[in-house]
């Protein structure tokens, strides 16, 4: 009992000092692994040195912190639950013990037993957002975490900025608002909306998922997610050029059917359309097949 109680006080301190406890090796095993416990540790491992490179390892520690500072200033702040991280230059032998070989990883141990299954939180599937991570807590803790964020003024800056440019141009234009009703420009528009919504890019700003993910094994690269179930960053943005290049061909064919200048010049803009749509729409289809595995091609 005094023992628990020493290491209650002791993360109890830490964590009135920081949000987050940094870890070592050591700390790790006495704090986390060893027993008594009567508490719920959850721990990020990762690698924030800049020399890792790890740019995902970087966008969930912020989120990781938001949660954690949440939990910290809230009203139902107790020692039932601690935030810790441990960093692979500081403790390369925890990544060993557990056998872990990517970063981040977020895990929750429990007051008794070993860690099942579900104390991994999915991130690849789930992305790394301060409320997914709340929710999965609560599901594995049953503490509930009201997350606050920190006030951003940038988007409101950059709506009165867009608002203050949209109504300079109309004042400068004020004697000549033809251009108000150019449907181009309107179609235009609208095809940058739809792009960006067929693309992905909601889902992106739901869920918060990595740019792409780095094998640390190999090193290699994936831009495109292996399931349906989730994305990458990377892949909105290949996707939303893939679908502008079959557009890009769909408005050649139609300005070579209907327009009436030299025949010559309509088929080769024809064929250009036509290769366009054939190419990308294809890349489109594969991209498809990777992350459907079960569509009956």
């Amino acid at each position: 009992q005094n023992l628990l109680a020493e290491k209650v006080e002791q993360l109890m301190e830490w964590s009135s000092r920081r949000s987050v406890i940094r870890m070592n090796g050591d700390k790790f095993r006495r704090f986390v692994k060893a027993p008594p416990r009567n508490y719920s540790v959850l721990v990020m491992f990762t690698a924030l040195q800049p020399q890792r490179q790890c740019s995902v390892c970087r966008q969930a520690n912020e989120e990781y912190q938001v949660l954690a500072n949440s939990w910290r200033y809230s009203s139902a702040f107790s020692n039932k639950l601690f935030f810790t991280i441990v960093d692979y230059d500081e403790g390369a032998d925890v990544f060993q013990q557990l056998n872990m070989n990517s970063a981040p990883t977020f895990m929750h141990f429990p007051p008794k037993g070993k860690p099942k299954r579900a104390d991994t939180f999915d991130l690849q599937r789930i992305g790394f957002a301060a409320e997914q991570l709340a929710k999965w807590i609560a599901d594995r803790t049953d503490v509930h975490i009201r997350v606050f964020r920190p006030p951003n003024y940038s988007g409101t800056i950059a709506l009165a900025l867009l608002v203050s440019l949209v109504g300079g141009l109309l004042y400068l234009r004020r004697n000549n608002l033809e251009f108000i009703y150019n449907k181009t420009g309107w179609a235009m528009a609208a095809l940058c909306v739809v792009f960006a919504m067929t693309s992905g890019q909601m889902w992106n700003h739901i869920r918060g998922p990595p740019y792409a993910h780095k094998n640390p094994q190999n090193g290699q690269v994936s831009y495109i997610h292996g399931s349906s179930q989730a994305q990458f960053v990377a892949e909105s943005h290949i996707i939303l050029l893939l679908n502008a290049a079959i557009t890009m061909g769909m408005v050649l064919l139609n300005e070579a059917a209907t327009s009436k200048g030299d025949v010559g010049k309509r088929r080769i803009i024809c064929l250009v359309g036509l290769g366009l749509v054939v190419f990308f729409f294809s890349f489109l289809l594969s991209i498809f097949r990777s992350k459907y595995h079960g569509y009956p091609y």
